[in-house]
């Protein structure tokens, strides 16, 4: 785990989940907190090995690799933390990740593990878009969704820490098929990046670049790409659902063998079908008591 300064005062642990720092006096911020106590008791001994303090937490969006640390840091200082309110009803009740994944169904002892279900934290304050202040330091909170339900990203001293509304393009294409619950969100997010003013971008896998919106771009081809090869396997005729996955997992050479990679595949592939459907290009039926899709061209 790299400690990189990018400006005066951000920096960020560079990581195969990055969390950020930004120091505003006798305060400091971390922006996100890692999978686990493991990668929390890193984050302390750097900051500390470095005299940097460590006040408050934000958190970007309840998947438990960006806030399982968290509770360890709450547990050993008194960090005052903030994250979006839909994003905070998962951290405080982080069952609800792998219920929604589960069908909504209790999810099986093998879906309560740490990668889909981090302990439980407390929030002290649910932000909006808009700026709000640490210290002596003002940030900008940017709204993100489409990977999560509200994904906030921080801009402060022209560091962008976009969380996972973008990916590194190494880590977009090692994933394959992107966990993302709205594609047209998700799009929507990335046209606001590129419309944004920073001197560069921490993504929450992959490293900083000060030219990040090339990356950002590769994301949104990526995206339409994968929208486009979803689309051209419909038929008028209908296919079902689980085909749909199969086909899709097929052509991406994933292999989703332990349920909760299926899980996850059939969240992203849904939203992905979701955009179509808006669009009025595919639709979903039942027949025989089982779920199609089928294109209305």
């Amino acid at each position: 785990m790299k400690f990189i300064q990018l400006s005066e005062t951000c920096y960020y642990f560079e990581s195969a989940v990055n969390i950020g720092y930004i120091k505003s006096g006798e305060s400091g911020m971390l922006i996100d907190a890692g999978l686990d106590r493991q990668a929390a008791k890193k984050v302390i001994s750097q900051l500390e090995k470095n005299e940097l303090p460590l006040t408050h937490l934000f958190i970007t969006h309840a998947h438990a690799d960006h806030y399982g640390g968290a509770s360890y840091i709450q547990e050993q200082l008194a960090v005052y933390t903030f994250a979006s309110k839909e994003e905070a009803a998962i951290l405080r009740n982080p069952v609800l990740e792998p219920l929604y994944l589960f069908h909504g169904a209790l999810p099986l002892p093998e879906l309560r593990n740490k990668f889909l279900e981090g302990p439980p934290i407390a929030v002290d304050e649910e932000v909006t878009e808009g700026t709000y202040w640490f210290g002596e330091q003002s940030f900008e909170c940017i709204a993100l969704p489409g990977h999560s339900l509200m994904q906030m990203g921080v801009l402060s001293d022209g560091i962008l820490y976009a969380a996972d509304s973008y990916f590194g393009a190494e880590q977009l294409f090692k994933h394959k098929i992107p966990y993302i619950i709205d594609a047209e969100e998700t799009l929507h997010s990335l046209n606001r990046l590129l419309e944004l003013n920073a001197a560069g971008a921490v993504p929450g896998h992959g490293a900083f670049e000060a030219s990040f919106k090339d990356t950002v771009k590769v994301n949104a081809s990526y995206h339409l790409k994968v929208l486009d090869s979803l689309e051209k396997k419909l038929t008028p005729s209908g296919i079902p659902f689980d085909e749909v996955i199969q086909s899709m997992c097929e052509e991406y050479d994933v292999a989703a063998e332990r349920l909760s990679s299926w899980l996850l595949y059939r969240t992203a592939i849904t939203a992905y079908l979701t955009k179509l459907i808006k669009e009025e290009k595919v639709e979903f039926i039942i027949r025989d008591a089982m779920l199609f899709v089928r294109s209305k061209n």
